[in-house]
């Protein structure tokens, strides 16, 4: 588990990166700029976001095709899940492009903020397409058990973004815009390295690079029930944005800061996530029970410890990470509770990232998709609740975090874990 973990664990960290960049960048622009990231991102990260099923879906069915000892149908599968990302990326791109305006306007944020969104947004739209097919390269790879290459295209996009960003935004004095630029040249940069990596694995394995009627099918059927499940997950996400945008500039500002702190934590825990993934559905395409509760017992060990351990550096850093973000006194005034309420609840988040990614192993993505919408269910009247109830300030900042981070989370806990127990009691409903 430990030789898949460990590279996912550096290319995971190394994509939210991105985020961590283009915020601390930017953030120092002042709080106009960040807040109007904060928009931006939300809107970005929720078109994308509901596609990384091309990755989620595309893991499990080449791993099940590697362990049932079919390496060049595995190796198909994703190819196929590659020419399903382009099409989608370009066609989401579009029309994201083109609903910029009343998509930006729909936030209600102040008209100095929703101009810096509408700048990011617009240019970040020439990078869904690559952005995607990174999704679906990474999925083929990780179904093959090999996350090292992943992690290394994605240092090397880190790398990249970073120094482009810098030299736009400040080198360049293209501001905002700057980021966005840097961050979409970098993507594509990583889209033309996966491709020459998955060019060879199809020469070996005998597959071809055209893809097939049947499998872009499949590949549809599997990632539609994974699509509902994302888009519960990030109608949550969203959701949150608007509460945060009902607070202000520097609320908003301050969840922006406070969200890529949790994304870069999430990507971490999500490692283990990845492992489940490709072990669970190896261990079933070989139809071995055994190894299958093996893995899910592990993981789910090593999620909550490892969440242990990464709140526990967060909680002890909360005065200070706000400061690696913006310079503004507002913000930097109200982020170090609601920052230590994100340190508090991250065990909790490594259980459920390590849950989801053992049912993702199993293919039961129709449960996925349904619990999503109940735990949606739930956590919406408890986030207007708080909304409403802590409407300014420090408090509504902290509360914000904790609707997310603590009730979410938790009811996502429970459903998840009412599933897994299931699976490691009869692996084999799911084979």
């Amino acid at each position: 588990m430990a030789h898949l973990a460990l590279p996912a664990l550096g290319a995971l960290i190394a994509e939210p990166l991105f985020l961590v960049v283009d915020s601390a960048l930017v953030g120092h622009l002042g709080a106009a700029p960040l807040a109007g990231l904060a928009v931006a991102a939300a809107i970005l990260q929720t078109a994308v976001g509901l596609m990384i099923f091309l990755a989620y879906a595309t893991t499990p069915m080449v791993a099940r095709r590697r362990g049932a000892g079919d390496l060049r149908g595995a190796v198909q599968a994703g190819v196929d899940g590659l020419w399903l990302a382009l099409g989608i990326g370009i066609a989401v791109g579009a029309l994201l492009w083109a609903a910029s305006g009343p998509l930006v306007a729909a936030f209600g944020a102040s008209p100095e903020t929703s101009e810096q969104a509408l700048v990011y947004l617009a240019i970040s739209c020439l990078g869904i397409p690559a952005m995607l097919v990174v999704f679906a390269a990474s999925g083929l790879l990780r179904g093959l058990q090999d996350t090292r290459t992943p992690l290394a295209v994605a240092v090397i996009g880190f790398a990249a973004n970073a120094l482009m960003n810098w030299w736009f935004i400040y080198g360049l004095g293209f501001g905002i815009a700057g980021s966005a630029w840097g961050t979409v040249l970098a993507q594509w940069g990583m889209v033309a390295v996966y491709l020459v990596v998955i060019v060879r694995h199809a020469r070996r394995a005998g597959s071809g690079l055209l893809p097939h009627r049947d499998g872009l099918a499949h590949a549809g059927r599997s990632g539609g029930w994974l699509f509902i499940r994302t888009l519960g997950l990030r109608a949550a996400l969203l959701a949150t944005v608007f509460a945060a945008t009902s607070h202000g500039t520097a609320a908003t500002a301050g969840y922006q800061v406070v969200f890529t702190v949790f994304s870069t934590a999430a990507f971490a825990l999500d490692a283990l996530a990845i492992a489940a993934q490709a072990l669970v559905g190896d261990a079933l395409g070989r139809q071995d029970e055994q190894r299958a509760r093996l893995v899910v017992r592990r993981t789910v060990f090593w999620g909550v410890a490892c969440g242990i351990v990464f709140g526990g550096l967060l909680a002890a850093a909360h005065p200070v990470v706000g400061r690696i973000f913006t310079n503004d006194a507002q913000v930097l005034g109200i982020l170090p509770p609601a920052v230590l309420v994100l340190g508090i609840s991250l065990p909790l988040g490594g259980l459920v990232f390590v849950l989801d990614g053992v049912l993702m192993g199993a293919g039961d993505a129709r449960y996925l998709a349904w619990t999503s919408i109940v735990n949606l269910a739930v956590y919406l009247p408890a986030l207007w609740a708080l909304t409403a109830l802590v409407p300014s300030g420090t408090a509504a900042l902290v509360a914000l975090t904790a609707g997310f981070t603590i009730v979410f989370m938790l009811a996502r806990a429970v459903t998840l874990g009412i599933r897994a127990v299931q699976f490691d009691r009869a692996p084999r409903r799911f084979m």
